[in-house]
């Protein structure tokens, strides 16, 4: 089986972040780490000026306590993190800090913009160095 799972949520979709996760526990060992990772997208300038100053780290502390809450729920010790970035980049770059063997990942079904563009768990799959399952 594999000792380091990431499991990243999108908080929009809690419904899907909440059945990835019960795979992910599914695919775990007793000894194995779950890490939750929430990504909160950068704010571009021009649109940060009209925002209050803090609001990426209110959004950061938010984010990090509703990914604690579905850990605890699930009854399992996980590692929470809540970071800024480009999804799919940040999702990459935690899963080679953190060395993992898998990652689990929500795909929602694709609408056109998705075929244009590639959405989230396809650039994770196509990118990843480690073991990925899409669930959908």
């Amino acid at each position: 089986m594999y000792q380091k799972i990431l499991v990243p949520i999108d908080m929009t979709h809690l419904a899907e972040g909440k059945s990835t996760l019960d795979v992910a526990i599914e695919h775990a060992e007793e000894s194995s780490k779950i890490i939750l990772l929430n990504v909160v997208e950068d704010i571009p300038n021009w649109v940060a000026i009209q925002l209050p100053a803090n609001i990426i780290d209110v959004s950061l502390e938010h984010t990090a306590k509703e990914l604690k809450a579905i850990a605890n729920a699930s009854g399992r010790s996980m590692e929470v993190e809540a970071r800024t970035g480009s999804s799919y980049h940040t999702i990459l770059q935690v899963a080679e800090e953190k060395e993992v063997d898998l990652i689990i990942i929500a795909s929602h079904r694709p609408g056109l913009q998705d075929y244009f563009l590639g959405s989230t768990a396809s650039k994770v799959v196509r990118h990843a160095k480690c073991s990925v399952l899409v669930v959908r």
